[in-house]
């Protein structure tokens, strides 16, 4: 076996933080750069200390530095110390169950911490659930939105898919498997049956299957259940062209109360573009109104 190597991202001999990509069920994908920041970091911060030490031993590294346990409920207090290691010249390795430190995973304070405190910070690339999803997924993702996962409640969930409505971008976001079939129910009433969405399940692990289709047709077939790790990439929304025609009654109406023309086409115009997701000219507004009046 080669001697390990050490991590980039600071001087030798400075202290830095190291955040590395973890296989997310297939062990082949994990890089060498991450085996060898495991064999060499001074402490490795894990989300889950035991699932940690059995990537390393699965990946045949011996860990020669200090493991500590880095999840939700322990991510603050652990901060000052894994700080001060840096700070002292030791190099911080940051790795969570699978995929990306930070990306809906612990990480995100840690690195504030450091660039706060003008330490180094560098990352080792490699698996993630939710580029891995949004290029199966068959849609146009060339501009994605990521967002997390949604909210539990039905109320907040569908108040969330609202803010969808209009949304041009591609949305990606992760949910229980036991949530799925209310979550994409909510998606078809308030985002419509049409909408086009990709169910990604167990990426890169041995039952890995990709369900594509409408939001309608995976909302029906998710009711039968799924298990495992789920990813869904939701289709952004195509701009609906508003004519400037329909809106005269609203710009008269301002006028009415007492607005200036133009500032009425203005404002109506700007709602207008939010609401539809296309954009409304004010002058083409303007120009419809004086017509109007002529008729």
């Amino acid at each position: 076996m080669q001697a390990a190597k050490p991590v980039q991202g600071a001087n030798p001999g400075e202290g830095r933080l190291v955040l590395a990509a973890t296989p997310m069920g297939d062990i082949g994908d994990a890089s060498a750069r991450l085996r060898d920041a495991l064999g060499t970091a001074d402490v490795i911060a894990a989300e889950d200390t035991r699932r940690t030490k059995a990537l390393a031993a699965a990946l045949g590294v011996t860990i020669t530095g200090r493991v500590v346990s880095f999840y939700d409920q322990v991510e603050v207090s652990r901060l000052p110390g894994l700080v001060t290691d840096i700070e002292e010249g030791r190099t911080v390795l940051l790795v969570t169950d699978a995929g990306m430190p930070s990306v809906s995973d612990p990480g995100y304070r840690l690195v504030a911490a450091c660039v706060e405190a003008g330490l180094p910070v560098t990352c080792l690339p490699g698996p993630s659930a939710v580029t891995t999803a949004l290029a199966l997924s068959g849609l146009p993702v060339e501009r994605f939105c990521f967002d997390g996962f949604p909210p539990r409640k039905p109320g907040q969930r569908r108040a969330y898919f609202g803010t969808l409505v209009h949304e041009p971008r591609a949305v990606v976001f992760f949910e229980a498997p036991h949530r799925l079939a209310a979550c994409l129910a909510d998606a078809v009433d308030v985002l419509g049956g049409d909408r086009r969405a990709a169910v990604c399940r167990e990426l890169t692990k041995t039952y890995e299957e990709v369900r594509r289709g409408t939001l309608a047709e995976l909302a029906e077939w998710a009711v039968e259940g799924a298990r495992g790790e789920i990813t869904v990439v939701l289709e952004g929304a195509v701009a609906v062209a508003t004519d400037p025609v329909d809106l005269v009654d609203e710009v008269e109406r301002k006028v009415e109360d007492g607005m200036r023309l133009k500032d009425a086409c203005a404002v109506v115009a700007e709602a207008a573009s939010k609401s539809s997701g296309a954009t409304v000219s004010k002058r083409e507004l303007y120009d419809a109104v004086l017509e109007a009046r002529r008729d």
